[in-house]
């Protein structure tokens, strides 16, 4: 529980809140700084697509080793330690992929790289479920969105300082800046223990009672629909820019402005999420999440224009702003934080393994084709959402179905 100063616990809560929405936003922040540097760490290290694809690759599988332990971790040492420790060493890892200079090494770094990620996310979300359950209150797109604007704030800043700072430069600034955010927001979590819910019974961390089969298969559907989703927005955050770039011919900065654009509107998206699940529904909000993605990442991979494609990351983040949250939100419904962990790392496959894919494919097509495999995928989301909407919302017997 916890501990209770003369603020009492609501305050205590609050100062978790506020630091868990830090940690999200110095998540996409970092992620975003790193991402709109590509163009530049892949012409110092005359990687080929397919090198380059291959060289991402170790963000993903240090990304997802890290997931399958960062569960165990939270539950032997809390979330909040977890969380620390992986915002620490994504801000630090952020600055060694300017020092490379061949796809190999560039591949070793993104390892570790790829550590802090997938750490940061699974210990952030885990803390983020426990603060939602305590408060009793869908908070959860909040945090979704930190990270969104923090990306949109990474992207930003990087485009700016591109044609000033070298990679090394920027990224070296960028894990100072981070690493000083993390120790900052860090005191508070170190100071306050993750809280339990109100009457939960159990303390925090717990293992919850083990979901049924209809229940665990529901949450892999889940999964796999936030998988969809964000396969696209790794696509956008490691190939837009070069997309822009190298297809259309835009300059360094105005490339970088195609992640901005997107992050953007999926931070709008999100921070409006409550009142769309409110006006249409947990299920027609996936469905029409999921086709607008797809329709936008049509224009955005293949329009002739700058302005046009630009036009199309705008839609794609709208549409996928809220699925992966809505998704998440979902499996934590049906079967609790265990159910939220499982999705959550079948997610962030599609975000760690999407822009690898999209390599391959760039080598062996072009890469506005490779792209189109985005809005294929929304498409299936939307498909999946449709044909399986039974069993994707329905609540386990003495649990409230949540709307996150």
């Amino acid at each position: 529980m916890i501990r209770r100063g003369h603020h009492g616990p609501g305050h205590g809560l609050r100062r978790i809140r506020t630091a868990l929405t830090a940690f999200f936003a110095l998540d996409g922040f970092v992620f975003a700084g790193w991402v709109v540097r590509i163009p530049s760490v892949k012409e110092q290290t005359g990687a080929s697509p397919g090198a380059l694809g291959l060289a991402l690759l170790g963000v993903s599988a240090g990304a997802v080793v890290t997931m399958s332990l960062t569960g165990w971790l939270c539950r032997r040492y809390g979330s909040h330690p977890v969380t620390v420790v992986a915002g620490a060493l994504l801000a630090l890892s952020v600055a060694l992929p300017a020092h490379t200079h061949s796809a190999l090494a560039l591949g070793l770094v993104l390892l570790v790289f790829g550590v802090g990620f997938g750490a940061m996310n699974v210990g952030a979300n885990s803390a983020a479920v426990d603060l939602v359950a305590a408060l009793r209150r869908p908070v959860m797109p909040g945090f979704h969105a930190a990270f969104s604007l923090g990306g949109m704030a990474g992207a930003g800043l990087g485009g700016l300082v591109a044609g000033e700072l070298s990679a090394a430069w920027h990224l070296g600034l960028l894990a100072l800046a981070g690493l000083l955010i993390a120790l900052a927001a860090g005191r508070v979590l170190l100071a306050h223990p993750a809280p339990a819910p109100d009457g939960a019974g159990q303390p925090a961390g717990a293992a919850p009672a083990p979901a049924s089969r209809p229940h665990r298969a529901a949450v892999y559907g889940l999964g796999f629909i936030a998988l969809c989703t964000a396969y696209g927005e790794g696509a956008l955050a490691d190939w837009s820019a070069l997309h822009l770039r190298e297809s259309l011919g835009a300059s360094e900065g105005v490339a970088a402005a195609g992640y901005a654009v997107f992050a953007l509107a999926m931070t709008v998206g999100r921070l409006t999420g409550t009142a769309l699940l409110a006006r249409l529904g947990e299920t027609r909000a996936l469905v029409a999440g999921g086709t607008a993605g797809a329709v936008g990442m049509l224009l955005g991979s293949l329009a002739p224009t700058v302005w046009a494609a630009l036009a199309g990351f705008v839609l794609t983040g709208l549409g996928l702003a809220n699925v992966f949250p809505i998704a998440i939100g979902r499996a934590g419904a049906l079967a609790g934080p265990r159910g939220v962990a499982t999705a959550s790392t079948v997610g962030y496959g599609g975000l760690l393994l999407g822009p690898v894919a999209i390599g391959f494919l760039a080598e062996w097509f072009t890469l506005a084709t490779a792209l189109t495999t985005v809005a294929l995928l929304c498409a299936v989301a939307s498909a999946t959402t449709l044909l399986n909407r039974g069993a994707l919302h329905g609540a386990p017997a003495g649990r409230p179905a949540a709307h996150p």
